[in-house]
């Protein structure tokens, strides 16, 4: 990987493509990642990974993923990135847009520790169904 901005691209390849191997290459072995910041960290690339495969893989959809700013900050190690993501939510059945604005700490090109804040609406009808948008 060549930086923060390629390991945020592949971390969102991963999502979209959900692919657990994928997403175990952007992390520390010691990794921590914080889904809900204020519970308990994911611990380790194993945990990251089992948190994937049952939340990314199992849950969700059609997935559409895309960066939409991304800072550095002066220490060198910390970047702030925030993304927007559409999706189908297979558990509650309906179609979802999220926007995240994540906190990441590099260890190198990897990711030693992800803080993820988030929002997400309703945009549409049944999972893998009509999303509320038109086509043209």
């Amino acid at each position: 990987m060549n930086g923060p901005r390629s390991t945020v691209d592949t971390y969102l390849r991963a999502w979209t493509t959900q692919d657990p191997d994928l997403i175990e290459t952007v992390f520390t072995a010691d990794a921590t990642y914080h889904e809900r910041v204020l519970g308990e960290p994911i611990r380790g690339r194993a945990g990251i990974r089992a948190y994937w495969e049952s939340k990314v893989c199992a849950q969700q959809a059609r997935i559409e993923a895309k960066l939409l700013n991304l800072y550095r900050a002066d220490d060198g190690h910390t970047v702030v990135a925030e993304w927007e993501a559409i999706f189908d939510d297979l558990v509650a059945g309906c179609r979802k847009r999220m926007r995240e604005v994540a906190i990441l700490t590099f260890d190198g090109d990897r990711i030693a520790a992800l803080r993820e804040y988030w929002a997400s609406e309703r945009i549409g009808g049944p999972a893998g169904g009509d999303d509320g948008r038109t086509a043209n």
